[in-house]
């Protein structure tokens, strides 16, 4: 039980500073639970956001969730999942019980403002992580070309093209490219 609680308090922490969702959490993450506690590797929290991108619901949440299951099964899921949760679910109830318009009062107008600024640092400090640690070689340089050109003209087709397809095809890519290197060589 003691472990659970250490879950819960962990998540609750960062679900109380969590601005911008989940590749703002990132930088957090990787302090907290792999360098502060050692409960995960650098490439686990990578490959748990590739797969929360790619599962419905919230990415800070599955994060969440599966880094609970990997430490204490499905009651450390619940137990992170919960302590994620909390502190937003009891601002969202505040908010709406006690203030009307709350977007319009300025003072809240200026604090989203400057969390909006610090939300950006955080993801490009998320993404200049991930990209050291995902684009190591020129195949993983190739499949990210190829995925980012189209994710950037995927405007002009006609049909809206979901991320997780593109998570999917990264995926069919490296087996196929790697997997056919790797018997070649």
């Amino acid at each position: 039980m003691k472990e659970l609680i250490e879950l819960y308090l962990a998540f609750l922490k960062i679900g109380a500073v969590n601005f911008g969702g989940g590749y703002a959490m990132l930088p957090l993450l990787e302090e907290d639970l792999n360098k502060k506690r050692g409960w995960v590797t650098t490439e686990e929290l990578m490959d748990y956001f590739a797969i929360g991108q790619c599962t419905p619901g919230v990415i800070a949440l599955n994060v969440s969730t599966f880094i609970g299951n990997k430490r204490k099964g499905i009651p450390g899921a619940v137990f992170a999942t919960l302590g994620f949760l909390t502190c937003p679910v009891i601002l969202i109830l505040i908010i709406t019980a006690f203030l009307t318009n709350f977007a319009d009062i300025p003072l809240v107008k200026n604090a989203f403002a400057g969390i909006r600024v610090c939300v950006c640092v955080l993801i490009l400090e998320a993404v200049i992580r991930l990209w050291k640690k995902s684009i190591i070689d020129r195949i993983a340089f190739g499949i990210y070309a190829v995925i980012f050109l189209l994710m950037a003209f995927s405007g002009l087709m006609p049909v809206k093209i979901p991320a997780a397809v593109f998570v999917v095809a990264a995926g069919i890519a490296g087996i196929l490219i790697r997997g056919h290197k790797e018997v070649a060589g």
